[in-house]
């Protein structure tokens, strides 16, 4: 499927499917979107150390966000990025993230994101750790190993499947107690079949462009 670089209202970059008409980020604001859904609603809870689940690694602005992220605050990052079809060399070239979050100091780390082997676990720095697995989300096995889940699939137009109860399912099993999940969604299908396997879901004010986003919490009643 043909995949094309974009580039967003704040002037970060993404990645495009018009076969689809659907990006990987946001078109109101890539860096933006990450920063509001997966960091201040996500990230922010935790202040000591965090395993943290993408689902979606995508082009790795997530993981590179949390990475600085990481640096700035002197958090402990375990970080499992899950991806079925990865990105390839030609679109990571084109990608502008290193420009748009000034930091040019840790270019090096973003090139390493995309460079590190598959399915091996790699330490970035005394703080961040990366592990990229190829995988269908539906294959996760993760039992009680997450505090923090990044919920960055394509939306529920063009892959309802990854929005009902049977996926989410896995996602309250990887998660601990106590653990939560974050997504720039807010459809009722999706805050239903959330709580339907067991979350306890809030509402909350959306990224740029979006009304409202879904912060799930498992805690077992």
């Amino acid at each position: 499927m043909k995949r094309e670089i974009i580039i967003t209202s704040d002037g970060s970059t993404s990645i495009n499917l018009p076969e689809l008409n659907e990006q990987y980020h946001s078109k109101k604001g890539a860096i933006q979107e990450a920063y509001h859904v997966f960091i201040r609603m996500g990230l922010d809870l935790f202040t000591d150390k965090v395993a943290v689940l993408e689902i979606g690694f995508g082009t790795g602005l997530n993981a590179y966000i949390t990475f600085l992220e990481s640096e700035r605050r002197g958090i402990a990052v375990e970080y499992t990025g899950v991806e079925a079809y990865p990105v390839i060399q030609e679109e990571i070239a084109g990608l502008n993230y290193v420009n748009q979050l000034n930091a040019e100091e840790y270019r090096h780390v973003f090139v390493d994101f995309h460079d590190t082997k598959w399915e091996t676990k790699h330490t970035i720095s005394d703080k961040f750790s990366l592990t990229k697995r190829k995988q269908f989300f539906n294959d996760i096995v993760d039992d009680n190993q997450h505090d923090l889940i990044y919920y960055d699939a394509f939306g529920s137009r063009v892959q309802p499947e990854l929005w009902g109860e049977e996926i989410f399912a896995i996602m309250y099993k990887a998660l601990k107690q106590g653990g939560v999940l974050v997504t720039y969604a807010a459809k009722g299908s999706a805050r239903r079949a959330m709580e339907t396997v067991g979350f306890t879901v809030e509402r909350l004010p959306g990224p740029p462009g979006k009304r409202e986003m879904l912060r799930a919490r498992k805690i077992l009643k």
